[in-house]
């Protein structure tokens, strides 16, 4: 145990040192790598070569192609007004119901998840719509920002994610079975949320939405429909066999810049601008990548994954209760740390103990990423939480007030992914074998 946490803080320390003071988490893991290689009878020594090596084959895989499509993606739907297509949809399905609005808000996240993938996209593009039509009908700022921000937490889950592609690469495991992995339980917090949304508007009195209009929605379809097909293209080309994650990305980026210039909502200078937004988001995601890569080869080198082992099989041998420990290790550093930098920190080291042990690892890495999104609603550094400041009228304190009670469907979504694996395991096994 001792030599366990000496390591940890040798290997740790400097890292959340230079963490907490500003330093990008890339340069970051780089000079924490330096150090420990330096230090007298624990590194190996400074190796510019096996350094050199370690960051380009990081970033050397097809797979991470897949990055800055997702992200071009999610850019241009918002560019070409799909976003809004999507939530007028949700609301002629369901606005009908009591609160509807509010069941709105949850069903149009659930739809863009299937385009986004990431978290902020939903906040920062389709939150701004549903949180401005929450408080024109009416609702209180405490519920419309609650509801808003608990739902963009679907994003990272739903393919296609982002985070999911982060943690595949790293982990050395396959994007299309952890894209099906993440359909169930994304849905499943979707039904969580849609549930406390029901007792929190029966409980406030909340009227009826509007009358039901099958001709409106008929019509939100018609004008959305190029919108609603590209989750078809994405889960039905991987279904299909028809394209890998990245090849379905590439189609999608495609597809939506065609519409964009058919229907004039899309210029060259736009499309210019947000290629160059994606680019620079692109080149931070990848450069964190490499860096990890010299980053969990230290930690190999130093044992550290092993000993970790030992020590959390020393307590149980449980494969759940073991799962159970990691979760709450994610919801604490998940408060202090971005999604990203957590992944691409904690995946190296953790997956040969989630290997060892017998936890399946499409399992273990829709658990973490769930876990870790908590985060990003979570003070005092929650991304979200800042991203919910800027879109609305609110005030940081008010946004943090609003979205404490979320924690509970989102938790409760947790637990239940963490003690039956089959929602995760299910649809992937099934397709993909």
């Amino acid at each position: 145990m001792n030599e366990l946490l000496l390591l940890a803080i040798l290997f740790l320390g400097p890292l959340f040192l230079l963490y907490g003071l500003g330093v990008p988490v890339a340069i970051a893991m780089l000079s924490t790598s330096i150090v420990v290689m330096l230090v007298p009878g624990v590194g190996t020594g400074f190796d510019p070569g096996l350094i050199n090596s370690r960051l380009f084959n990081g970033v050397n895989s097809f797979v991470l192609l897949a990055i800055p499509f997702y992200v071009l993606l999610g850019r241009l739907m918002n560019a070409t007004g799909m976003t809004r297509d999507i939530f007028d949809v949700a609301n002629a399905a369901v606005r009908q119901f009591r609160g509807g609005i509010a069941y709105v808000n949850v069903v149009a996240s659930i739809l863009f998840s299937g385009m986004s993938g990431l978290a902020l996209a939903d906040a920062a593009g389709l939150g701004r719509v549903e949180y401005s039509a929450m408080r024109d009908y009416g609702y209180e700022r405490d519920i419309s920002l609650g509801v808003t921000g608990s739902s963009a937490l679907i994003g990272p889950i739903i393919p296609p994610s982002v985070p999911v592609i982060l943690y595949a690469v790293l982990a050395e495991e396959s994007i299309g079975q952890l894209f099906l992995g993440g359909i169930l339980p994304g849905i499943l917090l979707g039904l969580m949320l849609l549930a406390f949304v029901f007792l929190i508007v029966r409980k406030r009195g909340y009227d009826s939405g509007e009358p039901f209009s099958l001709r409106y929605l008929v019509r939100t379809l018609k004008s959305s429909v190029i919108a609603l097909f590209i989750p078809i293209i994405i889960i039905g080309g991987l279904l299909g066999g028809w394209f890998t994650a990245t090849e379905a990305g590439a189609v999608a980026v495609v597809y939506v810049i065609a519409y964009g210039f058919l229907s004039g909502q899309l210029t060259v200078g736009n499309l210019v601008d947000e290629i160059s937004d994606a680019t620079v988001e692109t080149f931070s995601l990848t450069f964190i990548i490499a860096s990890a890569t010299v980053y969990g080869l230290v930690a190999l080198q130093l044992g550290l994954p092993t000993l970790m082992a030992e020590e959390i099989t020393a307590l149980t041998e449980n494969p759940t209760l073991i799962l159970v420990l990691f979760v709450l290790m994610f919801l604490i550093i998940g408060t202090f740390m971005s999604v990203t930098a957590s992944i691409t920190i904690l995946t190296p080291i953790l997956i040969p103990i989630v290997e060892l042990v017998g936890i399946d690892p499409v399992h273990f890495g829709i658990v973490m990423i769930l876990a870790l999104m908590v985060g990003t609603l979570t003070p005092p550094f929650g991304a979200l939480l800042f991203v919910l400041e800027k879109v609305t009228d609110a005030s940081l304190e008010q946004v943090i007030r609003s979205v404490v009670p979320f924690y509970i469907p989102i938790l409760l979504a947790l637990v239940i992914l963490i003690f039956v694996p089959e929602l995760v395991t299910y649809v992937p096994h099934t397709v993909m074998g």
